[in-house]
């Protein structure tokens, strides 16, 4: 195995993530999210008139999908039940689970999927905070729109107040709908299925999933089509910044003497081990060698891909080199 070959499985199996140092950096980063969801409540009025304005818009685009939907979910609980459940759960329940399957059995995705999803939602809370909404529900009734989740409230734990549990609602901030992070999460769990799935069934979940997180959360009143447009669309920013991001975290790892495992960007691309990397020992066999030194019938780089160096004389047993082959 050539040299860098080797150094970056090493330095892989020596870096990879640990649960102990995962666990608690993305239970931080959920917590920013919730508390930046707090923060950023803004004025009633003025969510009420972005959520007028996104309608107005969709009309004028002939993008209006949220009545019809609703009106639907309504009449018929069959679809109105599952679809709040649906919202209600989901979102807080595949997306964790597919980050752990990934850092579990996709180790060296890992990292490039953690960034992207992360970097993700920090955009999404800045749109929070600059463009605090009105979801539908919440709106005056002289707009059409049905709150299915209080309409249902007796089938689940989710009371008037969006997916909170009953008296819980206090803690949420419903006027965080735009940009959508229901469908942007579905739609980065959908990529990681399809991407490393590998199955028929998961190519086929990677596609559903997502799909129906955009009609349920329209249908259920919680956010407007544009609203999941933008949430897409945040999450092609953050897959377009990711790579920046890790860089940024390697040089500050760097910068305090912390070695960074070689990882795959979020596209698949892995990022090349560098040289002082290569240069390392190597192990085979079990058995450590220094830089330099080669295993027996090892081949060289520096005679190319298909030949191997000429063999140093021997000695012929009587002290005298034995001429050369």
């Amino acid at each position: 195995m050539p040299h860098a070959e080797t150094a970056g499985v090493e330095a892989t199996q020596r870096n990879r993530p640990r649960w102990w140092t995962e666990l608690p950096l993305l239970l931080l980063v959920y917590a920013c999210y919730s508390a930046g969801r707090l923060l950023a409540r803004g004025d009633v009025s003025t969510a009420v008139d972005h959520g007028v304005a996104i309608l107005d818009i969709e009309k004028a685009l002939y993008l209006n999908a949220e009545h019809p939907l609703n009106r639907l979910f309504t009449r018929e609980p069959w679809l109105g039940i599952p679809a709040d459940f649906w919202y209600a759960s989901l979102h807080y329940l595949v997306t964790p689970a597919i980050l752990v399957w990934i850092f579990r059995s996709r180790t060296v995705h890992y990292r490039a999927a953690r960034t992207w999803l992360m970097t993700s939602t920090f955009i999404g809370l800045i749109g929070f905070t600059l463009l605090p909404t009105c979801p539908p529900r919440l709106l005056a009734e002289s707009y059409g729109f049905v709150d299915t989740m209080a309409h249902y409230s007796s089938y689940g734990w989710w009371g008037g107040e969006a997916s909170a549990p009953r008296g819980l609602g206090g803690m949420t901030n419903q006027y965080a709908a735009m940009p959508s992070l229901h469908v942007g999460w579905a739609l980065w769990c959908g990529v990681m299925l399809w991407r490393y799935g590998g199955t028929r069934l998961a190519k086929a979940a990677a596609v559903a999933y997502p799909l129906i997180t955009t009609i349920v959360v329209m249908g259920t009143a919680n956010h407007y089509f544009l609203d999941a447009a933008a949430g897409a669309a945040v999450m092609g920013v953050g897959l377009l910044l990711a790579p920046y991001v890790m860089r940024t975290m390697d040089r500050v790892r760097a910068r305090f003497g912390v070695a960074a495992a070689p990882v795959a960007t979020a596209s698949g691309t892995p990022v090349p081990v560098r040289s002082s990397d290569a240069s390392s020992s190597i192990v085979s066999g079990g058995c450590q060698t220094s830089a330099g030194e080669r295993i027996p019938r090892q081949r060289d780089s520096r005679f190319g891909s298909g030949a191997e160096p000429s063999a140093a004389p021997q000695d012929a047993g009587d002290g005298a080199p034995a001429p050369a082959r």
